[in-house]
């Protein structure tokens, strides 16, 4: 019954508009494409699932009407899922990938091979050749985050891998201070581009009331997504929140939980336990519509926010695997948004469609005159706690029946784009990064593993 409302939901959003990347799941020799009868990103990723607040504030940010906001977040669920196999396709000359236009309605995808020009617009999308591959950049990125640690960074507070300009690119006050970074951490100028900018995020601490949360005798933040370790129930924030062993209360005074982790500068994550008073659920901001996994999204899609001053604020993906310096120190493996954010809505959370994406961590400026946002991907807190993200658990396949798996794939665990599981006797390469959620089986989601 699930999959024929998804297909009746997705068919409707087609009779009102063609979606223009609906081709980038078309074929191509090297490339094989999922079966028709096989469920499509957009319903395995449950765009149809976007909370409510989500679309408005979509709409409001982006000037978007409802049926453009429907139509972008599928086309984006199905520019990830092409994306992957592409990846997949390209293998080291692949150079990195990102949406564009109002509708999300390009795909862009780099190579450093011109023989894979044909392969990738075979599947739809447009192609790019580039100098550096997106192995190298991150690799040069990853010096850079080493020599941070014992070089200043106050003159460049942010680094990150662009992918749509195919250079590893350094915010700074100064363009020496950037030099002098790059200089420490060996990195070819070749790989890199120096921006000048006046940006100073800092963590969004604040005190202040509505859906939050508060640490001690008064800091607020707020809560990101709510998880389960086993039998105990709690929430993923910010690190710089509060430590382990912090207690905390509800956003109604009424004592909560208690920090178990809590990384930060380094990274900027944290997970609360709460007790037997408080329950996890697959809710957003008080949303009646569930959050249905943890796919990541692509450089531009649209992402959303929702936190405990601001509420929900829009905006787009700029930059993953950021790296950006608050007065505290360096925080890497950040995403930056163009979303904008203000003290007291650290922690909360960030979504695509129905997709947590992360716990909001710092930025600059507000949502009066806008800003820049930073935010700490949720995959790798529940990787690195043991965490599993409280969502539907509910997928385009029959989570009570799952025949006989026979292999490594297993609920709970995040994969990597690139990792490889067995399923039913086959191998699967996973295309898109995620949590697996009951029914995300491999042979049921062709927008999330690839036949090996």
């Amino acid at each position: 019954m699930l999959q024929r409302q998804l297909r009746a939901a997705c068919a409707a959003v087609a009779a009102a508009g063609a979606l223009l990347v609906a081709g980038l799941s078309g074929s191509a020799s090297a490339l094989p494409s999922p079966s028709s009868a096989a469920p499509t990103a957009a319903e395995t990723l449950r765009t149809d699932a976007a909370p409510p607040g989500l679309l408005a504030a979509l709409q409001r940010d982006l000037g978007l009407n409802r049926q453009q906001a429907d139509r972008r977040l599928a086309n984006e669920a199905e520019a990830g899922a092409t994306t992957g196999r592409l990846r997949t396709a390209v293998g080291a000359h692949y150079a990195g990938a990102w949406v564009s236009g109002t509708l999300s309605d390009t795909l862009t995808v780099a190579t450093t091979d011109p023989a894979d020009v044909r392969a990738i617009r075979a599947q739809g999308a447009d192609a790019v050749v580039v100098d550096h591959s997106l192995a190298a950049l991150d690799a040069a990125k990853a010096r850079v985050d080493r020599a941070a640690a014992y070089h200043g960074t106050t003159d460049t507070p942010v680094w990150y891998v662009d992918v749509r300009t195919n250079t590893l690119t350094v915010e700074a006050v100064r363009a020496q201070a950037a030099r002098s970074l790059l200089d420490a951490a060996d990195v070819d100028a070749s790989l890199t581009r120096i921006v000048r900018s006046t940006e100073q995020p800092r963590p969004l601490y604040d005190l202040r009331g509505g859906d939050a949360y508060y640490i001690g005798s008064g800091s607020r933040c707020s809560i990101g997504f709510p998880v389960t370790r086993g039998t105990q129930q709690g929430f993923a924030t910010a690190g710089h929140c509060g430590r382990a062993g912090s207690s905390t209360t509800g956003s109604n005074r009424v004592a909560q939980g208690t920090f178990q982790a809590s990384v930060f500068p380094g990274n900027d994550m944290a997970w609360v336990t709460t007790n037997a008073n408080w329950t996890a659920t697959p809710y957003v901001n008080g949303s009646s519509t569930q959050v249905a996994g943890s796919t990541q999204a692509a450089v531009g899609s649209s992402v959303c926010r929702s936190g405990s001053t601001t509420g929900w604020h829009c905006g787009t993906v700029q930059q993953l695997n950021s790296s950006v310096t608050y007065q505290e120190g360096t925080v890497a493996g950040v995403t930056r948004t163009s979303v904008c954010a203000e003290p007291g809505d650290s922690g909360g959370s960030f979504i695509s469609g129905s997709q947590a994406q992360g716990v909001t961590s710092g930025g600059s400026g507000n949502c009066t005159s806008g800003g820049t946002t930073y935010f700490q991907p949720i995959n790798p807190i529940l990787q690195n706690y043991g965490l599993t993200l409280k969502t539907t658990a509910s997928g385009p396949g029959d989570p009570g029946d799952p025949g006989d798996p026979g292999g490594t794939w297993a609920v709970g665990t995040v994969y990597q784009a690139g990792a490889t599981v067995t399923y039913g006797g086959a191998t699967y390469r996973c295309l898109q990064t995620h949590q697996a959620q009951p029914g995300w089986e491999p042979p049921n989601t062709p927008a999330l593993w690839q036949r090996a």
